[in-house]
Formats: structure tokens, C-alpha cells, sequence
């Protein structure tokens, strides 16, 4: 064979196997990639890092962003563009302090105190309907206004409910089997609570609170009979309010017929899909878009996933939702981890109260929902939702460090690099309750006419027999006949 014929050969089947080695070294990386995320993923910490990075990275992204949206609004009203911007990282500042002092506290003190934070929670919903008392902001009576800063009840009566509820079910969960038990007391708290909110009218903190109540339910093992009672209460109930309420039904005329309706929600959705096809893949940069210029109605508060996809496009929108998703992830592994049925049923329920939130919010900014004002927690300007939020992250955390092999490293090996720095003390761990003892069936009376037992008998010497089995000495007398001793020696 000629010279060059052998190096075409040659490099013929060099150019072939390329291909191949470039496969197996791809393989490879993948291979030692996954190896190396599932190691992580089994450190005792993992879950507790998850939501530390989870929660850093969607409170600096909201900040941005709420800093981005707000400038124009703020520079008109107020004179300056950092004004709603100061007050989002000023509740900000006390939603972290909070997050820390939660992480510190000790679980067994925050389940004692639940049935305490429920009955303030409906203490205040009741009080903020007072004439004079709660102020009407957006068409709701549901805030309480002293001076600059305003407190809307409805936020801590959604953790108060997740937490008070799953207290209830854990401790009833032997006897959840009968609807009555799984029931009550939960559904009538529940159910007072969304009376106060529809006098309100808050239509979307109702939903909010019916898909704890839902999660709670699901997570304790409800029978899915049950849930298909809910459900068509649930849509009989919002279609009565709809119909109702003029804005209500223009909302839900201008999701199902948009062409046809007219008012601000059909504005408003529209707006928000025209900001989302301005930007793209890579958005038009940050600080840089348009439907912040008063074509967007809210665009800081309920609309911001609009112009996180204008100003950083689809890989803005993309790091959205992978930052929630990894929220969905990290919750649920820390309900399954954990041996405590509280931490692991109201862990489940926190995770699906956020991540259902922020889907329905992004649903209904891309059209596929109608529009209900939920926020995009984190992310959306607002000060007691975004306190309130940052109270659920604590305590997911504080939950995250209560995992049985967090707690065997952190008594064991100590609070690490993370602990030392937030000075967090050792978890406790889980104790399950002590069982109640049974109590011991009461002894009869002797009857009144029993025959007296007379000293030197048979039946006085079985008796005597038994009480000194387990003294020698008397055992002793009394074999040598003489009673009188053995009485003495017992």
C-alpha cells in the first residue's frame, strides 16, 4: 500500500475515534459531576446551606429590582428615586433580624406559644374592621396605619395558621383517620378567618390562607374525598364573591375574553405581556426598560416579574424560577428528613404556601391566571409581607438544622463556620412524647362479712408463710413452730 494511502487511513480512523473520546470525556464530567453534587447533597448541613443560599440570593434580587422599578414612581411623587427603596431595605433590615432571632429560638418554645399566636392573629384581623381603628387602603380596610409605618394583620395570621394547624394535626394524628378529628378545630378557625378577610375584602390573602389550609390537610393524610368537598365549596364561594364585587368579575371577564374587556386588569395584563416581549433572551438591561415609565400600573409591587423579564430577559425570568424551585426542593427534603411530624408537616406546608404564591403570581403576569394582587415573595416591594416571609425562611432554617443527622454534627462536631458566625446555639433533638399510662383498675372492697383469720390457723400460717418468704430468720422461727418470733422478725 502506497504512503499516502496509509496516512489517509491513518487519519481517517483517528477522525472517527474522535468523536468517540470526546463522548466519554463529556460522560465522564457528568459522571464525576453528579458524584460530586450527590456527596454535597448527603453532608448533614445540606438542606440548611440550601435555604441560606435560597433566601440570600432572592432577597438581593428583590432588592435590585424593587430599586430598578421604582425609581420612576418614586422621583415623582416623592422627589427622589430611592424612596420606595428605602423603605423596602428598611424592612428588610428588621425582616433579618427577625430571620435571626427565629433561627435562635427553640422549637419546643415556638409550638407552645402557637395556640397564643393564633388567638392574637384573630384578635387583630377582628380589630382592624374597627371603625377608626384599621385604615382603608386600594378599596380593603386591612391595614393598621401609625404614622409612616403600616401593619397589615393578614401576613402573621398566615404563619400563626400553619403553625397552630399543624400543631393540632400532629397531636391528633392516631385518630385522623375520622373526619370529625381531622376536621375540628382547624376548619372553624379557618373558616372564622376568611369571614374577617372577605369583610375586609381581601380576595387574595383568602387564597393565600386556603392553600395553607389545603397543604395542611393534604401533608396530614386527609382522604381525597375531602378535597373534592373543598374544591367545590371553594368554587361556589369565589364564584358568589365575583359576581358580587364589579372588580372581581372584570377581572375574570379580562382573563377569559380580553379582547372584548375593557378596565385596568385587561390594562394591566396586557402591559405586562408587551414588557415581557421587549425583553427577549438577554432583556434590554438592567434599569433599562420602559413599562416602569406609568405603563405599568404596580410594576414594583404585584407586577415585577414583568420587568425582571424586560430588563434581564428570559434568563432573568429563568433564575427566577430556578431560585424557587430549588424552594420547593429544599423545603420538601426537610419535611422528609426530619422525625418530628409538626416540623415535618408545617416545613411541607411553608414550602407549597411559597412556591404556590409565587406561581400563581408569575402565572398571572404571563396570562395564564387571572389576576389576584398576590406578591412575588422576596421580590415584591412590601413591608409586612416581606417581613413575614423572612420569618417563614427562619424558620425553614431553624427546621433545616433540627434534621437528625444535622443534630448528631452539630452537638457532636460543633455549630460551624455558619453557626459561629451567626452565634446560633445546638439544636435539640426529638424526644417523641411520652405515652399516657393507662390507670390501674380499682381493687374491691372486702366484703363486710369475710370471716376473721385467727393467729396460729392454716389460713394465718399460708398468709404468714407468704409475707416471710424473703427473710431467713423468720422463715427460721417459723419452722421451729414458733409464730410469736416470726411475727417479730418481719
Amino acid at each position: 500500500m502506497p504512503r499516502s494511502t496509509e496516512e489517509s487511513t491513518a487519519n481517517a480512523t483517528a477522525t472517527a475515534k474522535k468523536p468517540r473520546s470526546i463522548r466519554r470525556e463529556r460522560q465522564g464530567r457528568a459522571s464525576s459531576m453528579r458524584s460530586a453534587l450527590t456527596a454535597w447533597l448527603s453532608r448533614p448541613l445540606a438542606s440548611f446551606h440550601l435555604i441560606l443560599a435560597v433566601f440570600g440570593l432572592l432577597t438581593v434580587l428583590g432588592l435590585i429590582m424593587v430599586l430598578s422599578a421604582s425609581s420612576v414612581e418614586s422621583y415623582s411623587k416623592e422627589g427622589s428615586s430611592y424612596s420606595v427603596f428605602v423603605k423596602q431595605l428598611a424592612y428588610t433590615v428588621v425582616g433579618l433580624v427577625l430571620f435571626w432571632l427565629i433561627l435562635r429560638m427553640p422549637l419546643r418554645v415556638i409550638r407552645r406559644m402557637t395556640l397564643v399566636f393564633m388567638g392574637i392573629s384573630v384578635l387583630l384581623l377582628v380589630m382592624v374592621l374597627l371603625p377608626g381603628v384599621g385604615a382603608k387602603l386600594n378599596g380593603a380596610q386591612s391595614w393598621f396605619k401609625i404614622g409612616p409605618v403600616s401593619f397589615q394583620p393578614v401576613e402573621p395570621a398566615k404563619i400563626a395558621l400553619a403553625l397552630w394547624g399543624g400543631h393540632v394535626l400532629a397531636t391528633k394524628r392516631a385518630l385522623l383517620h375520622q373526619w370529625r378529628h381531622i376536621l375540628v378545630p382547624v376548619m372553624p378557625a379557618a373558616l372564622l378567618m376568611f369571614a374577617l378577610l372577605m369583610l375586609q375584602p381581601d380576595l387574595g390573602s383568602t387564597v393565600t390562607l386556603i392553600i395553607i389550609v389545603l397543604a395542611l390537610l393534604w401533608f396530614a393524610g386527609a382522604p381525597m374525598r375531602l378535597f373534592g368537598v373543598l374544591a367545590l365549596g371553594a368554587a361556589t364561594g369565589f364564584g358568589v364573591l365575583a359576581v358580587t364585587a364589579g372588580y372581581r368579575l372584570d377581572r375574570l371577564t379580562s382573563f377569559f375574553d380580553p379582547e372584548n374587556a375593557s378596565g385596568d386588569s385587561v390594562y394591566q395584563a396586557s402591559q405586562a405581556l408587551y414588557a415581557l416581549a421587549d425583553g427577549g433572551l438577554f432583556g434590554v438591561g438592567l434599569g433599562q426598560g420602559s413599562a416602569k415609565w406609568r405603563y405599568l400600573p404596580n410594576v414594583h409591587n404585584d407586577f415585577i416579574f414583568a420587568v425582571i423579564g424586560e430588563e434581564l430577559g428570559l434568563v432573568g425570568c429563568l433564575l427566577v424560577l430556578t431560585l424557587f424551585g430549588l424552594l420547593a426542593y429544599s423545603g420538601l427534603r426537610i419535611a422528609m428528613r426530619n422525625t418530628d411530624p409538626w416540623i415535618r408537616l408545617v416545613s411541607a406546608t411553608f414550602t407549597v404556601w411559597l412556591v404556590a404564591q409565587a406561581a400563581i403570581n408569575m402565572g398571572y403576569v404571563v396570562g395564564l391566571l387571572p389576576v389576584t394582587g398576590l406578591q412575588l415573595p422576596l421580590i415584591s416591594s412590601g413591608g409586612t409581607s416581606q417581613v413575614m416571609t423572612m420569618v417563614v425562611f427562619g424558620l425553614l432554617a431553624n427546621f433545616a438544622r433540627h434534621e437528625p443527622e444535622a443534630v448528631a454534627a452539630l452537638r457532636s462536631l460543633g455549630p460551624g463556620r455558619v453557626g459561629r458566625l451567626l452565634r446560633l446555639p445546638a439544636p435539640e433533638p426529638y424526644r417523641p412524647p411520652a405515652r399516657r399510662r393507662t390507670a390501674r383498675a380499682a381493687v374491691p372492697p372486702k366484703p363486710a362479712g369475710r370471716p376473721a383469720v385467727h393467729r396460729g390457723s392454716a389460713t394465718h400460717q399460708l398468709d404468714d408463710r407468704r409475707r416471710t418468704r424473703r427473710n431467713p430468720a423468720a422463715a427460721d422461727a417459723r419452722r421451729r413452730g414458733n409464730w410469736r418470733q416470726a411475727q417479730d422478725y418481719r
